[in-house]
């Protein structure tokens, strides 16, 4: 009796978070198309080019993801370093084979589907970082045995994507390994330590480099280069303050007619806000934090040390692509190119995400009742 009241605990997964992604995939859809279809019957003639690969990309990530959600979680923790090779050896591997584009090469094409190596590399790091810190959990207050490590890797991978060069992205990984070294335990003054050097490390890189010291000072006030560096972060603010309220209906933005570049990927929720308005983006919004939520949730009553770092870890990428993604379409950080989870077009983005959740929903059922 004992033991199928123990097997029916480690059989609830977690529906809320499922039909919540669900959920947002289905805004997806809809937000893809009409951002979309404007630019894509004037770009390439095909008005359905990029809601038809989401579908395609969607149908075949749904299952992974429903798949993953039945495989025992602990099985990745085996995979730590071949994971981990994978990412460092598609970072190499885009810096000499990659798609350049706009001066940077941050794409592999692969069986004729491109991916963007460092989103692989984002949850390849995590994975790695979850199983050494619930393993060597007594070594983390130790700079040497605890902190070295972890640093080596976290240095690696962000070394190889600034390589690209993709500045942003690196400083986005570094946060988040920052987040799971807090995480798993390792000591408040040193992460004080690290932080203060990553913020001078940024500010030395974006000295060095024209371009990035541009984007920064554009950020500030992107009314003062119009035409150039400002471009994208002004239609955007124009975009969702022609949403007021209740926005201009589903389908009627204006900023989507060749004005607002990447509408339909990084900037998909300008058109949110313009489309839906206020009421819109924000329910979108309270869609994510419930997913933030209730990850956090998972990690505090998983069982066991690595589950509850891997469903940590997990949440910390998918809260940051959030916070950075709407951070930078309301001007209230850089522009950089980060896809919305689940709402943007981009296939290996959809994938990885959905798949990352399939590993969440696998954890939740090791958990406490939640």
């Amino acid at each position: 009796m004992e033991r199928s009241k123990t097997k029916k605990k480690h059989s609830n997964m977690d529906f809320s978070i499922l039909i919540t992604v669900l959920a947002l995939c289905v805004i997806g859809l809809v937000m893809v198309f009409s951002a979309s279809y404007y630019y894509a019957q004037e770009k390439w003639g095909d008005a359905l080019l990029y809601v038809r690969k989401q579908s395609i990309y969607l149908a075949l990530s749904i299952p992974v993801m429903l798949l993953l959600t039945r495989v025992d979680y602990k099985v990745l923790e085996k995979l730590k370093t071949p994971g981990l090779l994978l990412s460092v050896a598609l970072l190499i591997a885009v810096l000499f084979f990659g798609k350049e584009a706009n001066g940077a090469k941050r794409w592999l094409v692969i069986a004729g589907q491109s991916i963007q190596p460092s989103e692989v590399a984002k949850f390849g790091m995590i994975l790695y970082m979850c199983s050494f810190m619930s393993s060597k959990q007594h070594l983390m207050k130790d700079f040497v045995k605890g902190l070295v490590p972890m640093l080596m890797v976290m240095g690696l991978i962000c070394a190889l994507v600034m390589a690209q060069p993709n500045m942003s992205m690196a400083v986005i990984i570094g946060m988040m390994g920052i987040v799971m070294l807090y995480i798993g335990g390792a000591d408040v003054k040193h992460i004080a330590v690290l932080m203060v050097c990553g913020i001078l490390l940024f500010i030395l890189f974006a000295w060095l480099e024209p371009y990035r010291f541009a984007r920064l000072a554009s950020f500030r006030d992107p009314w003062a280069d119009p035409d150039k560096s400002g471009y994208q972060l002004i239609q955007s603010l124009y975009a969702l303050g022609a949403g007021g309220l209740f926005g201009q209906g589903l389908n009627n933005s204006r900023q989507k007619l060749l004005y607002l570049v990447y509408g339909e990927s990084d900037f998909v929720f300008s058109i949110v806000g313009e489309e839906l308005g206020f009421i819109g983006a924000a329910s979108v919004l309270l869609l994510y934090f419930f997913i933030i939520y209730r990850g956090i949730r998972v990690a505090l009553k998983c069982k066991d040390r690595f589950g509850s770092m891997l469903a940590s870890g997990i949440t910390t990428v998918f809260a940051l692509q959030v916070a950075v993604n709407i951070g930078v379409v309301t001007g209230a950080m850089p522009t950089t190119g980060q896809a919305l989870p689940f709402i943007s077009a981009g296939g290996s983005s959809l994938f990885i995400f959905l798949s990352a959740m399939g590993v969440l929903l696998n954890i939740s059922r090791h958990t406490a009742q939640i």
